[in-house]
């Protein structure tokens, strides 16, 4: 498949249809986007039932569950839809950051779909597609800044203009997302941890008092293991004299601590730079907590807060097609040679970084 056949397809019109694959971590999935904007369709199989019982990911287990998956997920796609795959335009796949035998399954599956129908491959960042699902149900105004929560990522990322990313903060340590895991793994909640966890301090009357990492003054950078030390010293001395824990009210100091970081670094960095929006996005997203906090500093700031539907959040293939869809624009491909990167660069990634293979 040559460049020219390549980019004529691109230049054939702004309502491409792309088939796109998600496999980063235990969800599998396979979505049909027109245009970018429309979703025909976003199937997602989860795996969270199967690694409950080992209290996270196992990323073998993982590999294996997308192994079995992606072939009817990416039909059930495709027939939801109500297409043919010779209607493709171009096949898109989390290319990174991710785990990377789980990358590699979708992306094996990606490839023989490219070269069965002849379209082009679009390698796509992950991240990308979290910050670019706002674009399935928003109107995008530039510059903008993105707070990316997710149980991988934490990262403050500035967009001056579409497809070019900055990340002007990011996690020094855990995730916030795997900092919510250990938090309610330490409580024997089960896992993914963050929905226990927002639930449980919903049910509190007061909190516990915790500590909150701002780091340097000037910084937007995070930092989440003195807070989960901190809450699992709680737990230790109560333990040691043998009180009673108040779990409700540790959720509630765990999770204020938490947003108030979040928040007040997004609503500084914001300001700081002049953004049109802020844009929530990840998994942590989901957050009833976050969201309204969010809203509120967002609502007494001015400043417009764009936030995905709950089903956009999590992992999905829909939002790796939105993504997609920026190098689809300008014909940027991928070189069918393409390998898994768990440590792709999501400032490498912009579009103005692309270059022919």
């Amino acid at each position: 498949m040559t460049t020219e056949m390549i980019t004529t397809r691109a230049e054939q019109g702004t309502e491409e249809l792309i088939l796109a694959i998600e496999t980063s971590c235990d969800e599998t999935s396979a979505a049909i986007v027109r245009g970018g904007r429309e979703v025909l369709s976003n199937i997602v199989s989860s795996q969270i039932a199967t690694h409950q019982q080992f209290g996270g990911v196992v990323p073998e287990i993982a590999s294996r569950q997308h192994v079995e998956s992606i072939t009817r997920i990416t039909e059930q796609a495709v027939r939801k839809a109500g297409i043919s795959l010779r209607d493709i335009s171009a096949v898109a796949v989390t290319q990174g950051p991710g785990l990377v035998g789980a990358l590699l399954v979708g992306i094996v599956a990606a490839k023989s779909l490219a070269m069965a129908l002849s379209v082009p491959l679009i390698g796509t960042h992950h991240i990308a597609g979290h910050i670019y699902a706002n674009a399935l149900v928003h109107e995008l105004e530039y510059p903008l800044l993105a707070l990316v929560a997710s149980g991988g990522h934490t990262e403050l990322v500035l967009l001056e203009r579409e497809g070019e990313f900055r990340i002007i903060g990011r996690t020094r340590d855990d995730a916030v997302g795997e900092a919510y895991d250990k938090v309610a793994r330490s409580l024997k909640l089960s896992y993914p941890g963050g929905p226990h966890i927002d639930r449980l301090a919903q049910q509190a009357d007061r909190a516990t008092p915790l500590p909150r990492s701002w780091l340097e003054s000037d910084s937007y950078d995070f930092s989440f293991s003195g807070l989960k030390s901190a809450v699992l010293a709680v737990i230790n001395q109560h333990g040691m004299k043998g009180l009673t824990l108040d779990e409700p009210a540790l959720a509630r100091g765990f999770q204020e601590s938490v947003i108030e970081v979040l928040t007040e670094k997004a609503i500084r960095a914001a300001r700081s730079a002049g953004v049109r929006q802020l844009l929530l996005c990840g998994g942590v997203a989901a957050n009833s907590g976050l969201r309204q906090a969010l809203a509120e500093r967002c609502d007494a700031e001015g400043i417009p807060l764009l936030v995905p539907p709950l089903s956009l959040c999590s992992d999905n293939a829909a939002m790796i097609a939105a993504a997609a869809h920026l190098k689809w624009q300008r014909g940027q491909f991928t070189e069918l040679d393409m390998k898994g990167d768990p440590g792709l660069s999501l400032e490498d990634w912009s579009v103005s970084r692309h270059r022919e293979s």
